[in-house]
This record gives C-alpha cells, structure tokens and sequence, in this order.
C-alpha cells in the first residue's frame, strides 16, 4: 500500500473569514493555555457546516461553525447539539471521535455558535481521488469490511446508559422521516417525476414497524472517516455528527447502503462514492457482513435502502431548485437534475427487484 496525502486545509473560501482577534480573545479566556494563533485554513469537503483548522503556538484545532447566513435554520446546524453528542460518546467511551474541547453559545463572540475539538490527522478517502488511489482490491475489501463493523459497533452502544437517547425522539421517527423527506422533495419541486411520485406514495403505504431504537449517524459513508494513514483499515475517528439522531438502526443501514456505488452502477453515482472500485464488499455483501457482526433483523432492509435513495434525490433537488428560483449561479447545478431521475428510476427498480 503506497501513502496517501492527509486530508488538508486549504484556503478560507472568500466571504466565510472568522475574527480572529475577537475569537483570540475569547478562547485564550475559556481555555487555559490556549495560546496565540498562528494560522487559520478551511476545509474544503462538506455542503453543510464549516470546519476549520486553527493553528496555535502549542497545538492544534478543529473549529465547527453554521455556513454562513444561517441563522434561521435549525437542526443540522445546531453547534451545541452537535457539541452535546460528541460529549456524551466521549463519556460513554467511543473512542472513533474527535475529542470535544468547548462549545461557545454566545452568538456576541462570532456571531453564531460554534464549538471546537481536537485535530485528528490522518486520511479521508474522497470520491475524488479514484485515480489517485494505489490501494488494491485487497485493500479495499478490508476496508469495506471494517466500516461495515464500525457501524455494528456505532449501533452497539447503550443509549439509555449513556444518555444518548435525549438527543431524539425514536417513537414516530421513521413516520416524521417519510412525511418531512416528502414535504422538502415538494417544496422545491420544478419537473414531473414519476417515479419520484411513486415513490412517495410507495414510502408511505410501505411504513414498517419501529426497531428497537439505536444512535444513527445518517451520513456514513467514506468520506466521513478519517483513516490511520499507516493502517487505513484503523478507523481514528468518525465525523460529521450534525444529522445524528436516535431511531430504527435500520435507518442508518439504508443511508449508508443508498451511498454505496457497486461497480455495474452509473458514473453519476460514482462520482460520490469509492465504493464501486474493485475489493469493496458489494452492497448485498456489506449487508450480510452487518447482520453476522450485529445479529440484527434486516428483512425490511429494502424500505430503507429506497428510503436512502430517496432522500439523496431530494438534496439533489433541492440544489437543482435553488439553481433555477436564481438564488445560486454555481454552473455545477444546471445538469444536477439529471441525478433525481437516475436516483429515482434505481430505487424503482430496487423495488422491483425485491433487493438492495
């Protein structure tokens, strides 16, 4: 296995600058040793939130903010949940996080919240590396395995003993789920899709029972890891908790399978994944290595790899939504309508197919 370049900072992107003498400030006084900044970048992966490296004479952090001009939006974005959750892994001891240092709620300081944790270097793998890559398929059939085990694991702690079941509301979640995912795909609705139609309706005629609630992270995929650049099968930390919520597991399991790309799928999905390259698991094969290593039921595994689906063609409409209502110019978005059409049209099929 060659080496592989640790996820990097880059430039701060124009108009998302912090105030850094006001942040200096209030963090030498918050945390003891802090010490002076010496550099500040951002990262570039992610849609939603802003993350940042921050550089002091001593050490290292990772800074966690809203995307700018969010102030009326709530849930993901919420820094002191966000904050509140990797502390409540933390005690439960989950180790794969980055450790949570302190969450500022007072908005005078930076204008929103925010909270900062430790920088874990290492790798992530993003879809945009593929011909970068020199892993073998042995390589990447461990891997696969490993992040079907580390969700098991994920799934594994008790939420009642660890307190993480005050960061949601299980009973109805998987109702709320089908109705707001169909409520946000009508709200920023521009063509007739039928099969996103069918899908609707097929969602809600197809609700199953509740499972016994878990801690979901509902964005597990690749690029939300960050890897031991000398063993990458060695997960260091799992990012990006701002969807995290408690629910059906099996919620978790369809987000995650609807984000794995098998070799035989389109170049659109592809284009966000690894997971088609050659030695990763195939979906129905990360599956089965789930069910060994967790002893779960997953005969209802279909619904919520539709459901997964679904919701990914539900951002990508609302990107496409937001491209033609004038409020983003971003050429990216012109085509991106295309992506809801494939989506839709595999989730059919899924069904048809009685499979994932």
């Amino acid at each position: 296995m060659q080496p592989i370049n640790l996820d990097a900072p880059t430039s701060i992107r124009i108009g998302e600058e912090l105030p850094l003498l006001v942040l200096s400030d209030y963090l030498n006084a918050e945390i003891p040793g802090f010490g002076s900044i010496t550099a500040v970048a951002q990262f570039p992966g992610g849609y939603s939130n802003l993350t940042y490296s921050i550089k002091t004479d001593k050490q290292e952090y990772v800074l966690r903010r809203p995307p700018f001009g969010a102030k009326t939006i709530k849930g993901g974005h919420a820094m002191e949940r966000e904050f509140r959750l990797l502390k409540l892994l933390e005690q439960a001891g989950f180790a794969k996080i980055p450790k949570p240092i302190h969450c500022c709620e007072d908005e005078a300081v930076m204008g929103t919240p925010f909270y900062l944790m430790e920088k874990v270097n290492g790798v992530i793998l993003r879809a945009h590396m593929a011909k970068k890559l020199s892993l073998s398929p042995q390589d990447f059939h461990d891997l696969s395995a490993v992040l079907a085990d580390t969700l098991v694991a994920l799934h594994a702690i008790d939420i009642e003993t660890s307190g993480l079941i005050q960061i949601g509301k299980p009973e109805g979640y998987i109702l709320r789920q089908v109705e707001g995912w169909i409520n946000r795909y009508e709200a920023a609705f521009t063509d007739d899709i039928p099969n996103m139609t069918a899908l609707s309706a097929w969602l809600r005629v197809h609700l199953p029972e509740e499972g016994k609630p878990a801690l979901l992270h509902n964005d597990y995929k690749y690029d939300n890891l960050i890897l031991n650049p000398e063993r990458l099968t060695d997960v260091l930390a799992i990012l990006d908790w701002e969807m995290s919520t408690v629910g059906d597991p099996m919620m978790d399991l369809g987000t995650a399978l609807a984000y794995w790309a098998e070799a035989g799928d389109g170049d659109f999905e592809k284009n966000f994944s690894l997971t088609w390259m050659p030695g990763n698991l195939t979906r129905a094969e990360f599956l089965d290595r789930y069910v060994e290593k967790s002893g779960r039921d997953v005969s209802k595994v279909l619904f919520f790899f539709v459901f997964g689906i679904f919701k990914n063609a539900v951002v990508i409409q609302q990107l496409y939504s937001r491209y033609k209502k004038g409020l983003t110019k971003d050429e990216r978005f012109a085509q991106i309508i295309f992506g809801v059409y494939m989506l839709a049209e595999k989730a059919v099929k899924a069904i048809e197919k009685g499979k994932v």
